[in-house]
C-alpha cells in the first residue's frame, strides 16, 4: 500500500485487523511476497518516521527520563526539535514521574511516554497505531487533546484508529483498509457525505 503524506495534515486509517503498517516498518514478517521498504528500526527513524505501536511499548526498567533520552535525536534542519521540556509541556504527568521507572506507570501514562519517545526522534511523520485502545474515557480524551495540539503545531500524523468521532474531528484525509487493501479514500468532507461506505466497511 502506498500513502502519500502531505505536510501538516493528519491522516487516519480506518482498518479492520490489518497489521500492514507494522509489517512495512519491520515490526512483523510478511507471510508471503516481498517488502521493498523493510528497513531496520533505526533506519526507519532516520527517514523521519516516528512509530507508536499498539501496546505502548516502553523500556520498563528505565525511568521516564531515560526512556526519552534513549530515543533523542537531533535531525539537521528540523525546526523546533523535540526536547524533554517540550514533552513535559505536552504531558505534564510525565514531568511528575520523570524519575519513576516506566514499568510502574499506570493508566494512560505508558502511552503518553510511548508518544513522547517517538516525538524525541523529531519525526517528519508520526504514526499512532490504536493510540487510545483500552484506555479509560478520561485518559482517552487527554490523548486526543494532545494529538490535536500536535496537529496545531504542524506535526504530520498518520492515525490508525476506530474512534470515528475523534477521527472526523481531527483527520484531514481518510483511508479505509480491508484485508490489506485500500478500499476507499477521501477527505473529511467526502467521508461525511459517503455514510453508506462507512456502514458497509466499518459497520457503524
Amino acid at each position: 500500500m502506498r500513502v502519500a503524506c502531505r505536510r501538516f495534515q493528519i491522516f487516519d486509517d480506518l482498518r479492520r485487523d490489518v497489521a500492514e503498517f507494522g509489517t512495512a516498518l519491520g515490526q512483523f514478517h510478511s507471510a508471503r511476497g516481498a517488502i521493498e521498504q523493510a528497513d531496520a528500526p533505526e533506519a526507519v527513524a532516520r527517514r523521519g518516521i516516528g512509530l507508536v505501536p499498539e501496546g505502548c511499548l516502553v523500556f520498563p526498567t528505565l525511568t521516564v527520563r531515560e526512556n526519552l533520552i534513549a530515543t533523542a535525536a537531533n535531525r539537521a534542519g528540523r525546526p523546533q526539535p523535540w526536547t524533554q521540556d517540550r514533552i513535559y509541556w505536552l504531558f505534564p504527568r510525565l514531568a511528575e514521574r520523570a524519575r519513576q521507572y516506566a514499568g510502574t506507570l499506570s493508566g494512560g501514562e505508558p502511552q503518553m511516554l510511548a508518544i513522547g519517545r517517538a516525538l524525541m526522534t523529531n519525526p517528519k511523520l508520526l504514526i499512532l497505531d490504536e493510540a487510545t485502545e483500552g484506555l479509560a474515557p478520561v485518559v482517552r480524551g487527554e490523548i486526543w487533546r494532545c494529538i490535536e495540539a500536535l496537529k496545531a503545531q504542524g506535526q504530520s500524523i498518520l492515525l490508525i484508529d476506530k474512534n470515528m468521532r475523534a477521527l472526523k474531528r481531527l483527520a484531514d484525509y481518510h483511508y479505509i483498509l480491508e484485508k490489506g487493501r485500500t478500499v476507499w479514500s477521501g477527505d473529511a468532507a467526502a467521508l461525511e457525505r459517503d455514510a453508506t461506505t462507512i456502514q458497509r466497511y466499518i459497520g457503524i
